[in-house]
């Protein structure tokens, strides 16, 4: 029997230091999310981060929090809701930190006679600090706990016809009564060394400004090449000219060289440019969260405005659009026949 996993990145269980703590030290421990050996891991998680981003991080999800929980959860799980009845096999969600575990969403399918797992990773585009560690652990969890299970791997959808659609179709709605001057792709941020670490080529990834447009094997797994490349697709379908758009990376750490330009340096320069009206989406999330709506649409926002801009847009991820869970059901549907 077949079914399918949905797996986004998951949240704290409440805006407080007590409850965030325990859900970054899952999330920055991570050997994918930053991969240095584990003792300089855990000094710098530990004995650093985790002293003071607690209290911060806490304050920032209470100012996004809603009455039902975290926006990123209650999103996935009407996504799922919507998905569900549009196709014929059982449609669970997990989150890789936190307490849905995927453990707990495998159980769930496994308890309803699941043996064949559609792996479904919630991120259009592939990063080892995304879709590489839900993989991982998703595997894991299989050979200990449910080996007769089977997994197919959803790959990241980028680049699909009918998700770049969607993007499109939702960003233009959004924009309608909005007299913009330019609209920023912003998406998230990861350190350099992670494009290298995925190159399959070993030798194709110089992100010099030409690699991610000379066709090659390590786009399959390039995240920079994908973010460009979703944007070039959009911004065809929309029909926008090159000085209307532009697109940057958000949410760095300090210490490390991140993917440039950077979306908080550019926007506080933009004004100064002339663009007083700015959109912004987010195309590297289906769901809104910290990152969109404390980020972008607050703090952006807030920046934006004291360095002289005058009105700023924050697009909305797609989140539960019905077309968007139309999409997703297409594809599972194509999968289960």
């Amino acid at each position: 029997m077949k079914g399918v996993l949905l797996v986004n990145l998951g949240s704290p269980e409440s805006p407080t230091p007590k409850d965030v703590k325990p859900y970054l030290d899952e999330f920055l421990m991570d050997k994918y999310v930053i991969d240095v050996p584990y003792l300089l891991r855990a000094l710098l998680v530990r004995g650093i981060i985790l002293r003071k981003r607690p209290e911060e991080s806490a304050h920032a999800y209470a100012k996004i929090w809603w009455d039902e929980g975290s926006p990123l959860v209650v999103l996935s799980e009407r996504m799922q809701k919507k998905v569900q009845p549009l196709v014929n096999v059982p449609v669970s969600l997990a989150m890789r930190y936190g307490t849905m575990t995927i453990e707990k969403g495998l159980q769930e399918l496994h308890d309803k006679g699941v043996t064949d797992v559609m792996l479904f990773p919630l991120y259009p585009q592939y990063a080892m600090a995304s879709t590489l560690t839900i993989l991982v652990k998703a595997e894991e969890i299989r050979k200990k706990k449910f080996p007769h299970m089977k997994f197919t791997d959803v790959p990241a959808f980028y680049n699909k016809p009918d998700y770049i659609k969607n993007l499109a179709d939702s960003i233009q709605k959004h924009l309608v009564g909005f007299d913009y001057d330019h609209l920023l792709f912003s998406y998230h941020g990861i350190p350099e060394r992670h494009i290298r670490k995925t190159d399959v080529t070993k030798s194709h990834c110089k992100i010099d400004g030409s690699c991610c447009n000379t066709p090659s094997p390590a786009h399959e797994f390039c995240y920079r090449h994908q973010c460009y490349e979703t944007t070039r697709q959009v911004v065809k379908l929309l029909g926008l000219p090159e000085d209307k758009y532009s697109l940057t990376f958000q949410s760095r750490l300090a210490g490390d060289k991140w993917l440039e330009p950077y979306t908080d340096v550019e926007i506080d320069n933009m004004p100064s440019k002339g663009i007083k009206k700015l959109a912004v989406v987010t195309p590297a999330f289906v769901s809104d969260c910290l990152e969109t709506l404390e980020e972008i649409a607050m703090r952006a926002k807030e920046d934006f405005e004291a360095n002289g801009g005058e009105e700023f847009l924050a697009i909305p991820c797609l989140n539960d659009e019905d077309e968007w869970c139309q999409t997703v059901s297409n594809w599972i549907n194509d999968w289960a026949k």
